[in-house]
């Protein structure tokens, strides 16, 4: 499949402006042709000139254009349309075919676990170097079959995994707490991000920050921004590093890509609340803002899980050592979450989509604004092809797995223009834009002169000359 969200090379080469984009025939102005006199006051005249100006506004009206500087439209359909042209059988949820694939994740780890433990031994490969290679080797397997099993627990979550809200949950907070993933407390955010992806105000996930936002977080002002110099090779690739290694702990600590919005809780418990450590925003404690009064036992149910991982963890590294505990499962853990971060800002950071301020923002625009990528066999096979449907997941999220290509292919007639996949080169593209992702969109702006929806529409930005070039903030004057 080609992608339908890659930029023409000159874009990429040099920075435009969004005045730049090519004029049409709509640019010339009917007031251009010759007018009557002023004399003539008939209510002909009158509304022969309101044509004119209407038509003028129309022709002047500034166009949606997306970080590369491609036209973009607000999507027009409605989520009617989409469950319309789904086939029926797409939504059946079969237990034992879950359970197969659970079972399935499961046996990989534990038979691969087993063959490593039981040949990869001194004795069986002398060489050190060899052997400490082919251990790497074992933890980079685990993470890819440890994250199978984290998504068959997210289709748990969104009630896809079978007909049975107690089957789905159980299976899910298992599973989750095996991976030190407190299933109920993610459950609940995750649904809220469900309910506003793509809004800047209530969104849980990869929130970009506006470009205001940008400039107080790394202590510039705002207009400093256009006298930075390019970001080096190197900074990107330590933003990236971090991002990989210890995005989803820190996620789950202190909400750090989601939504600083607190103040809105509707019960209340926001009030001084803020994302970061100390800000009482987190996914452990009952009474952060992420949850309810209501929700206090099933996050309470959630820590218990992982106190129970976390007390076989301690007992496995008192009595095989910290060394084999790291090898075995801390450094599998980390191949997890690595690929966790990389398939949800993959997911939903893209310079085609487009973020809403609340005023423009709709379930179904929302629900647009995510990408499909090709992770190939890793991605099909191992990780139940959460990479490949991700934008038909954001519209109907109780699809399980093995219906999602057909439902996939089922929305594109209803979605047309507005479906994004990028799935060029397939898996070696899908790590390709993790760096390009990171260089490119930085944070949002509103495109300048817009009005109306259109003014809530946000694409990103850059400081590194990539795609169009920001806005211009004038320089304070000097009282």
């Amino acid at each position: 499949m080609t992608s339908t969200a890659l930029p023409a090379e000159a874009v990429l080469r040099r920075m435009v402006s969004s005045d730049s984009t090519p004029a049409s025939s709509a640019d010339i102005s009917p007031l251009d042709s010759p007018r009557s006199s002023p004399s003539s006051t008939s209510l002909s005249s009158l509304a022969s000139e309101d044509a004119v100006l209407r038509e003028k506004q129309v022709a002047e009206k500034k166009q949606l254009v997306d970080t590369y500087g491609n036209p973009f439209e607000i999507p027009d359909y409605t989520i009617g349309d989409i469950h319309k042209a789904i086939p029926k059988h797409c939504f059946e949820r079969s237990a034992a075919t879950g359970l197969y694939y659970v079972a399935r994740d499961i046996a990989s780890l534990a038979t691969t676990f087993y063959l490593f433990n039981r040949f990869l031994t001194p004795e069986n490969v002398p060489n050190t170097s060899l052997r400490a290679g082919l251990w790497f080797v074992y933890t980079v397997v685990q993470g890819l079959f440890g994250t199978g099993l984290w998504v068959m627990a997210h289709e748990c979550g969104h009630q896809a995994f079978s007909p049975s809200k107690v089957l789905n949950d159980t299976v899910g907070w298992i599973c989750h707490s095996a991976l030190l993933v407190p299933y109920f407390s993610w459950k609940i955010s995750h649904g809220k991000h469900h309910k506003a992806t793509g809004n800047l105000d209530r969104d849980m996930v990869f929130v970009p920050p506006t470009k205001e936002e940008y400039a107080s977080r790394r202590g510039y002002l705002l207009h400093q921004l256009e006298d930075l110099t390019e970001e080096t090779p190197i900074a990107t690739a330590y933003y990236l590093i971090t991002q990989q290694l210890g995005g989803w702990p820190v996620y789950l600590m202190t909400n750090v890509t989601g939504h600083n919005k607190h103040e809105n809780q509707r019960e209340g418990r926001g009030l001084g609340k803020h994302n970061g450590f100390g800000g009482g925003v987190n996914h452990f404690n009952p009474a952060s803002p992420l949850y309810e009064a209501k929700d206090a036992k099933l996050i309470a149910l959630s820590d218990l899980g992982l106190l129970l991982t976390g007390s076989v963890l301690f007992w496995v590294g008192r009595n095989y050592g910290l060394a084999n505990l790291f090898v075995w499962y801390i450094a599998p853990y980390l191949w997890v979450n690595h690929w966790l971060v990389a398939i949800t800002f993959l997911q939903h950071t893209d310079p085609t989509l487009p973020h809403y301020t609340p005023t423009s923002w709709t379930y179904t625009r929302g629900a647009a604004a995510t990408i499909d990528r090709e992770f190939g066999f890793i991605g099909r096979q191992l990780l139940h092809g959460i990479v490949e449907t991700h934008v038909l997941h954001h519209y109907v999220s109780t699809i399980p797995f093995y219906h999602a290509d057909e439902a996939s292919e089922a929305i594109k007639g209803v979605m047309g223009r507005h479906y994004r996949s990028d799935t060029k080169d397939g898996a070696i593209g899908f790590l390709k834009s993790m760096w390009k992702c990171m260089r490119t969109c930085q944070w949002v702006e509103p495109i300048a002169g817009t009005t109306g929806d259109e003014s809530g529409v946000m694409f990103f930005r850059n400081r590194n000359g990539l795609g169009l070039a920001p806005a211009k903030v004038p320089k304070p004057t000097a009282s």
